[in-house]
Formats: structure tokens, sequence, C-alpha cells
């Protein structure tokens, strides 16, 4: 959850509030969530990792059970780091 967190901070308050709407939930929830060690659904979790194109990803936001929700990621458990921004950005130019 380090990484949500450290994602949301790098984002203006105008960008986390259009992230979180994105994800179907609000910048409060989220903070609440962080603050008290709350495990994410596994559907929010979905919609997190593509809101952030990446840079947060399923297995950071549910390291300890992931592999039983999503099992065809099983393939890709060393891929969790996530892209920069400034990589995403230079291919889509």
């Amino acid at each position: 959850m380090e990484e949500l967190r450290i994602f949301l901070n790098s984002l203006s308050s105008d960008e986390q509030r259009m992230f979180a709407c994105e994800c179907g939930t609000s910048i409060g929830y989220l903070r609440k969530a962080l603050s008290k060690g709350q495990v994410l659904g596994a559907s929010l979790c979905v919609l997190i990792e593509r809101a952030s194109n990446g840079e947060v990803t399923r297995q950071q936001l549910r390291p300890f059970d992931w592999m039983n929700i999503w099992p065809e990621l099983e393939d890709t458990k060393t891929l969790t780091q996530p892209l920069s921004r400034s990589l995403i950005h230079d291919n889509q130019a």
C-alpha cells in the first residue's frame, strides 16, 4: 500500500480527486484506507492499477493473496515494478 501512498502524494489535489473518481471512489476513502492499513477490494485494486497506468499494481496492493484472486498474473509476478511516467509518456509521443 506504500506504493499507493507515494503515487497519490505525487499528484496535485485536483489530480488526486480525478484519480479517485476514475477508480469509482473518493480521495477521502483512499486516504482513510491507507491510514488504517485496510485491505482494498479486488475490483478497486484493478481500477487503481488501470487508473495509475500500472504505477500501482494489484500485486503491490494485495501482496499476500493476489495470486489467489488473479492466478493468471502468476507469470507476471516478477513484473511488479511500475513503469516510470517518463517512459510511458515517451512511448505515447
